[in-house]
């Protein structure tokens, strides 16, 4: 069975970042690299650490005018990222915009509410109501779009897998019982995730700034 965990390897030294993959590539079930790597790196960066044979999960997040964000989409090829995010707050024909530009397999998700914010950075950008409300609310507009799944916290996974039986759920804040938080809020154990209906765990930290990165994905792996 492959494994759920994607190891979050945000740094811009390609040393390190391919260290680390080559390191969790037996025990994980693919890495994420997102714009701090990118940016940096481009896309010759990603597909050199596709070539050691990990699915990736490209987070980009991308957010703009439909076409913009179509345009920049078909500007990845030849990239076939296993995921890609684009924030579902860019609207129903941003997103459908981006899946009909995105590789057929690649699964495009919608990024419906950073785990960094709460319920107090909602109401300050003029959002009423509880994280929960939110991303319930993103989550049935990205199933409208035609997207393949969202990306949202723990804390709300159940509810969006109960209305969206067969989407894709990838969950990031994802923290150990012995691991810091970090700059996270809304966090919650990979067991927990899982058992919620997570599809996939997004974990970096706990993992990256191990002594030993294939330890820290194995103990992970027991708890689930």
């Amino acid at each position: 069975m492959t494994s759920p965990i994607y190891v979050a390897i945000d740094t811009p030294d390609m040393d390190k970042a391919r260290a680390i993959a080559k390191a969790v590539a037996r025990h994980a079930g693919g890495i994420k690299l997102g714009l701090e790597f990118f940016n940096h790196n481009g896309r010759a960066g990603v597909m050199e650490l596709a070539d050691l044979g990990l699915p990736v999960f490209l987070d980009l997040k991308l957010h703009d005018i439909p076409n913009t964000v179509a345009k920049a989409i078909q500007a990845l090829s030849p990239l076939t990222p296993a995921v890609l995010t684009i924030h579902a707050s860019g609207g129903r024909a941003m997103m459908e915009d981006a899946k009909a530009a995105a590789p057929l397999g690649t699964k495009v998700v919608g990024v419906t509410m950073l785990t960094s914010l709460d319920e107090s950075d909602l109401a300050a950008t003029g959002v009423k109501g509880s994280p929960h409300d939110h991303v319930e609310r993103l989550a049935a507009l990205a199933k409208e779009a035609g997207l393949d799944g969202i990306v949202c916290s723990g804390n709300e996974v159940a509810a969006a897998r109960k209305a969206w039986r067969d989407g894709f759920f990838v969950v990031p804040g994802i923290r150990p019982a012995d691991a810091s938080v970090g700059d996270q809020k809304r966090v919650m154990t990979p067991r927990s995730a899982m058992d919620a209906g997570a599809s996939i765990l997004v974990i970096g930290r706990p993992i990256t700034q191990a002594e030993d990165p294939a330890d820290a994905v194995r103990a992970i792996s027991a708890t689930l």
